[in-house]
């Protein structure tokens, strides 16, 4: 199997969650027999695992028709392969080690309140770039695909999806992780930061959430008064 097939598996694992055989068969466009075999030889470097699927709503799932995958099927399990921890480290946090590193020195020097200044000044002028940007859009649903696009560009592995009346905003990397761990302001600074950018007509909440043990953080986006069609 090429190394190609097998960053594309790791990647569909890690955008899509846990998947049967078949599903990533049919979505790298091989056969069962060769995703199997990817699989096996995928397992024997401690990057994937299988487990039987559950019953119920996946854990860190979105309610059926609304995530990225089906409601579990009655009857005999089927057998899900998904990322290890192994598995997610091929997805770094970029420079995590020396970011930590700065957030533990700038707390010793300038204590919570200079460190609060600091992820506030960083919000900022993430926000002006952000808001510069989304001033192009007219609709709802072209703010949430153009706030996806900015933040996968950023390493997030974002993308937008529609869920009825709502929006979804999913990043299914956090290359910031590392930095959250150590302060958990950058979340919150984070969920303030999309609502300023979006408007006050639309609510943001926080669904899933990395460091509540998801396997990613996705973002509800939700209008609070009636808007002119055209999203």
């Amino acid at each position: 199997m090429s190394q190609g097939n097998e960053d594309r598996l790791l990647f569909e694992l890690k955008s899509r969650g846990p998947q049967p055989a078949a599903a990533l068969a049919a979505t790298l466009a091989i056969t069962p027999m060769g995703a199997h075999k990817l699989l096996a030889r995928l397992e024997e470097q401690g990057l994937v695992g299988s487990q039987e699927e559950s019953r119920g709503v996946e854990a860190g799932g979105l309610a059926p028709g609304e995530g990225d995958m089906a409601a579990p099927r009655v009857g005999r399990p089927r057998k899900l392969w998904a990322l290890t921890a192994a598995g997610h480290g091929r997805f770094p946090d970029r420079h995590g080690d020396l970011t930590v590193q700065l957030i533990r020195q700038a707390r010793a020097i300038f204590g919570e309140a200079g460190l609060d200044q600091l992820i506030g000044a960083r919000e900022r002028d993430t926000e002006q770039r952000y808001r510069a940007a989304l001033a192009r859009c007219r609709s709802t649903g072209d703010r949430v695909r153009e706030l996806a696009r900015l933040r996968a560009e950023e390493g997030y592995m974002a993308r937008a999806e529609r869920a009825g009346r709502d929006w979804l905003l999913i990043e299914d990397h956090c290359p910031i992780c590392a930095a959250a761990q150590s302060c958990q302001g950058f979340c919150r600074s984070e969920l303030v930061l999309f609502q300023r950018c979006l408007g006050p007509g639309l609510a943001v909440e926080r669904t899933e959430h990395v460091l509540a043990g998801a396997r990613r953080c996705a973002y509800r986006i939700s209008p609070v008064k009636e808007e002119i069609a055209g999203e």
